[in-house]
């Protein structure tokens, strides 16, 4: 890994623990912008840190909710077999 990579994985992990935090679920934005003033280069890779972050935490989100659902659903139905 390159050293931009490796700078925006670091900074992207860092950015996900002050938006937690803070319940500023944006400031990833405001830190991208601080970015490109400076590096275009260190801006995308950052970027594209943060996307895959945020879409990995959705798709988890969406598993543990499809997994409540279904133990919910065999609750259910194990308590009408009763």
């Amino acid at each position: 890994m390159g050293t931009i990579e490796t700078l925006a994985q670091k900074l992207a992990v860092d950015t996900l623990k002050v938006q937690d935090a803070t319940g500023e679920d944006r400031l990833y934005m405001e830190v991208s912008q601080v970015l490109g003033a400076a590096s275009q280069s260190l801006e995308e890779a950052f970027l594209t840190e943060m996307r895959v972050r945020l879409a990995e935490r959705k798709a988890r989100d969406f598993l543990n909710n499809k997994i409540i659902s279904a133990k919910a659903h065999l609750t259910a139905k194990e308590t009408e077999n009763d």
